[in-house]
């Protein structure tokens, strides 16, 4: 899959969810974010005949927190999930390392070869990010309207990831394994 359609599929869902909150209210935004949350999973599965653990947990809790939004008519569902689904990623994260498991060399492993260390560093320093937008979530839409925290949910979060990941580059590079080349006989 290329990194467009990947980027379209991994973005298009909040997107969409964006638009549809400014033109038509939270409801008619959560319902979209639903379905096109549910035809990116299609979508991604038909290309690639697997869908990643973090993609599906993200799709079952918008699944459960939009419905609950729609069903009670309460926006507070909507926004409570990105604070659960944060805290959810950080609490798997550090707990695995508590219990000597790094899940997140199980995501990203395979592309990614770095000596255990490192690996659990990274890990540390993603499960508290994970814990720190839950927080940074939290503190939003409880003293913003619900525009102003779409607006963090799309424009907000999405550049922090970015940055913080973007952090952790230089870290990556310097404990990265090259790969050793293969001799020919």
């Amino acid at each position: 899959m290329s990194q467009g359609v990947k980027l379209l599929i991994e973005t298009g869902p909040l997107i969409l969810f964006f638009i549809a909150n400014w033109k038509a209210g939270i409801f008619w935004g959560t319902g979209i974010f639903m379905l096109a949350t549910a035809v990116a999973l299609a979508v991604s599965w038909a290309l690639t005949r697997k869908i990643a653990m973090v993609p599906l947990a993200s799709a079952v809790f918008v699944a459960v927190f939009g419905a609950l939004t729609l069903w009670l008519q309460s926006d507070i569902f909507i926004k409570v999930k990105v604070t659960l689904i944060n805290a959810l990623f950080g609490a798997i994260l550090l707990g695995g390392v508590m219990f000597g498991k790094n899940h997140l060399k199980l995501v990203i492993g395979e592309s990614l070869r770095m000596p255990e260390a490192a690996w659990r560093t990274l890990t540390i320093r993603w499960g508290v990010f994970f814990l720190f937008l839950a927080l940074l979530n939290e503190l939003v839409w409880r003293n913003m309207s619900t525009d102003a925290w779409v607006n963090f949910k799309v424009f907000g979060l999405i550049p922090i990831t970015l940055v913080f990941a973007l952090a952790n580059a230089p870290f990556m590079a310097r404990h990265m394994i090259e790969d050793e080349p293969k001799s020919s006989a």
